[in-house]
């Protein structure tokens, strides 16, 4: 499957004398998209390989793992279960937009609290959950295994050998190993991480050994799922002049460090740079409920 890299033509290119392109993976399925869809990809195919009707998963009130994996476990045929993090939410989850979306594709939900939510790992309290709903396939949180990183290590393709810099934004880590295990020697990934942090180091070392990479680490406004009104500004501006929009958790975040950067002369005259869109559109809604309630300004869908 080849996605399309879009050229970005802004000002601020121009005359720093730098090329950006961004890798359209978000537009790779209308509801599993970008590194939800790699990452998927071949999990998909070895649960059925091995038997399985059920995938189950976890993650968070706005999860967009939890949202891919349950429109992909329908379109695959296979039943879906997540375990949401936060039991408050049990009651008026449908006011919830992407628990609403996933419930819609098929999903049921176990809402378990947050000091249970931090065993997800355990063997123990796995055995518990098949005990609790029966057999299943796990999907770990956010989706990241051998077989994610064997999905992302796609992401890359031939004609994406011109670049200098890879660029993407860092979740659980899973995606960022795939293009750096398939970037070429030339080539520098940075990544741009969503949460605070150093632990990430680590987990992109368990799925990637070697290759030119370095975390940015201060493009993360305060954290995972922390926004502010610069950011929101930055992301409508860009759709406007662009036509692409960016998600506020990952994407969004990882274009305005790059931005920035280019504006603080980080990357030299004549760079070409390729930006990875990591999809995760659905969000959008889910934080514009979010920044309604502290009135501050809407993202523009």
């Amino acid at each position: 499957m080849l996605i399309p890299n879009q050229k970005i033509e802004l000002p601020l290119l121009k005359e720093s004398g730098v090329t950006l392109y961004m890798k359209r993976e978000d537009i790779i399925h209308p509801h599993i998209s970008g590194n939800k869809y790699r990452k998927l990809k071949y999990n998909l195919i070895e649960a059925k390989q091995q038997g399985h009707d059920t995938l189950l998963t976890f993650g968070g009130a706005f999860s967009n793992h939890i949202a891919a994996t349950a429109y992909a476990g329908k379109e695959a045929g296979l039943k879906t279960i997540g375990v949401i993090r936060g039991e408050e939410l049990e009651e008026g989850w449908q006011d919830n937009p992407t628990l609403k979306l996933a419930s819609e594709h098929g999903m049921r939900f176990h809402f378990v609290s947050r000091s249970e939510y931090r065993n997800k790992t355990t063997d123990a309290y796995q055995e518990k959950l098949k005990m609790t709903l029966g057999g299943f396939y796990l999907l770990p949180e956010g989706g990241t295994n051998d077989l994610a990183i064997k999905g992302c290590e796609e992401i890359l393709t031939e004609e994406d050998k011109k670049f200098e810099f890879v660029c993407s934004a860092v979740g659980t880590g899973g995606t960022i190993a795939g293009i750096i295990n398939s970037a070429q020697p030339h080539q520098r990934v940075l990544g741009f991480p969503a949460l605070k942090g150093d632990f990430l180091q680590a987990e992109i070392r368990k799925w990637s050994d070697g290759g030119d990479w370095d975390l940015i680490q201060d493009y993360h406004f305060g954290g995972y799922a922390k926004i502010t009104t610069e950011l929101v500004d930055f992301i409508n501006h860009y759709k406007k002049k662009t036509g692409i929009p960016l998600d506020p958790i990952y994407t969004g975040k990882m274009l305005f460090g790059i931005f920035d950067l280019i504006k603080k002369g980080f990357f030299k005259s004549g760079t070409q740079i390729l930006a990875i869109h990591t999809g995760g559109l659905q969000g959008i809604k889910g934080m514009n409920e979010v920044l309604k309630r502290k009135n501050l300004p809407l993202l523009d869908l």
